[in-house]
């Protein structure tokens, strides 16, 4: 009798260790594969449990959260979805994350480590924290200024502070309203279908993930790389360019759409965006010397994150002479986004200095205490100081005597350079209408904002694009908003 009993404990001991080492196992080993799968409901249940965090804009919240009743219990909301979309993205209980939603989700959600005292026992606990909130650099009034002037208008506006890289507007037109995605009924999937499938792709972020041939604006490129080679010493001396002029190794003639282009000094073609100056001294500094001066200002660069991922601005670096001509006009296949054509006229603006550009201020917690201030940004040499000032004083002479005056602010220096960039099978497109510009009130040597503005409005009579007529208004709006 003794002994059944012994064997029946000893079975039993057994058992009770194999079902501890069973639970360690699942819990230890295979948690994180349980946990990803998509038949367990319990991470979205209690991710959904509580409100997300919000991203705020001048320390004003633009996202929120509405209690559904259902098991995902709670769903985004957006304040002036459209306007900020480009911003914040989107955050949805069906279609996940994207942009800053995506970027900063730890934060957000609550799963960032940071938020918590001691993240072993919350580990430990499986307890799920509050959400932070995400404190943007955008100024609202900009922001504002840059979408009304857009209007209907398919177009991109990026704004950025050059000392400081801190973007100041992002806007992307046409938009949507990301509060449409956010729950998880029948609705958002026919919202989803319906946007994604828009001719006008409103979920499109034009300023951060659209490049486009940066056409005359990629001429402040070409300028600073003629300066920083030593092809160019006098920017009022003639350049001893032809009209038309034949690219290298081809038969084919290049001209212009100005007069008086003919041996123009660089300071005068670059008024009147002379093609054949810039194309000459776009294949006499070569493919390395542009390639290098392109890669300074931030051109195929995979890595920018703002955090959000931008799309990489493309300068080749495999061509023949005549395609680098080509290129050194802003056409071949350079392509650039919005936000990279802003980082150029930041470089002119910034002493030829770029501070790579950030989204995010700080994070804090629930309790707006600050978790992180904003990324530290290191200010690196594009060109030198002598090159950025004859920049300035190039940039200057379009908006006081050429295409830029529209971007005129009385009582302020305004710098510009326009762009009418051809595209299409034989460039039949309607081409797109650049404006590149910074700005600096007369009392600082300071200077407040560089803006890029890109407008491809397939409605809009050819003869009418103009970097000068449809962008550069824009351009002045958003440059006043930030001179308050």
């Amino acid at each position: 009798m003794i002994r059944c009993i012994r064997l029946t404990a000893a079975f039993s001991f057994l058992l009770l260790l194999a079902l501890l080492v069973n639970a360690a196992r699942v819990q230890v080993f295979e948690a994180e594969g349980y946990g990803a799968s998509p038949a367990n409901r319990r991470g979205p249940i209690v991710r959904y449990a509580q409100p997300r965090g919000a991203v705020l804009v001048a320390g004003q919240p633009v996202t929120g959260s509405r209690d559904s009743g259902g098991r995902l219990r709670y769903e985004r909301t957006y304040t002036e979805g459209p306007l900020y979309a480009p911003v914040t993205g989107y955050s949805s209980q069906t279609y996940g994350t994207s942009l800053l939603e995506s970027a900063e989700d730890g934060i957000l959600s609550g799963a960032d480590d940071r938020l918590a005292t001691f993240p072993w026992w919350d580990r430990l606990t499986r307890a799920h924290r509050r959400g932070g909130s995400v404190h943007t650099t955008i100024n609202p009034r900009m922001q504002h200024a840059a979408f009304d002037g857009l209007g209907d208008k398919k177009g991109a506006v990026a704004a950025i502070e050059p000392r400081t890289g801190r973007v100041l507007a992002l806007v992307s037109t046409p938009s949507y309203d990301p509060g449409e995605l956010s729950g998880n009924g029948a609705a958002v999937g026919e919202a989803w279908h319906r946007l994604n499938g828009a001719e006008r792709q409103p979920m499109l972020n034009r300023a951060l993930r659209q490049t486009y041939p940066p056409g005359s604006t990629f001429k402040v490129v070409t300028a600073a790389a003629a300066l920083e080679s030593g092809k160019v010493t006098d920017i009022e001396a003639p350049t001893d360019s032809p009209d038309p002029y034949l690219l290298p190794g081809t038969d084919t003639l290049l001209g212009n759409a100005a007069k008086g282009c003919e041996d123009a000094p660089l300071k005068d073609a670059f008024r009147a965006s002379c093609n054949t100056v810039f194309a000459r001294l776009g294949a006499e500094t070569g493919l390395d010397g542009m390639a290098d001066t392109a890669r300074r200002f931030g051109f195929n660069d995979r890595r920018l994150r703002i955090p959000s991922p931008v799309a990489p601005s493309n300068f080749d670096t495999r061509m023949d002479v005549s395609q680098v001509a080509l290129s050194a006009i802003g056409q071949y296949d350079t392509a650039a986004t919005p936000l990279q054509m802003a980082m150029v006229a930041a470089v002119v603006a910034n002493e030829g200095r770029l501070t790579a550009p950030s989204l995010v201020d700080k994070e804090t917690d629930a309790r707006g205490v600050m978790v992180a201030g904003g990324p530290h940004r290191p200010t690196r040499e594009v060109t030198g100081p002598g090159t950025a000032q004859r920049l300035q004083e190039m940039m200057v002479d379009v908006v006081e005597h050429g295409s830029g005056r529209p971007a005129a602010i009385k009582g302020v220096t305004v710098g510009g350079k326009t762009g009418t960039a051809q595209h299409g099978v034989h460039n039949e497109g309607t081409p797109y209408a650049w404006f590149i510009s910074w700005a600096r009130a007369k009392d600082s040597y300071e200077p407040a904002v560089a803006v890029a503005v890109v407008v491809e409005d397939a409605a809009a009579d050819r003869a009418d694009i103009s970097g000068g007529g449809s962008a550069a208004p824009i351009a002045r709006a958003v440059m006043a908003a930030a001179l308050g």
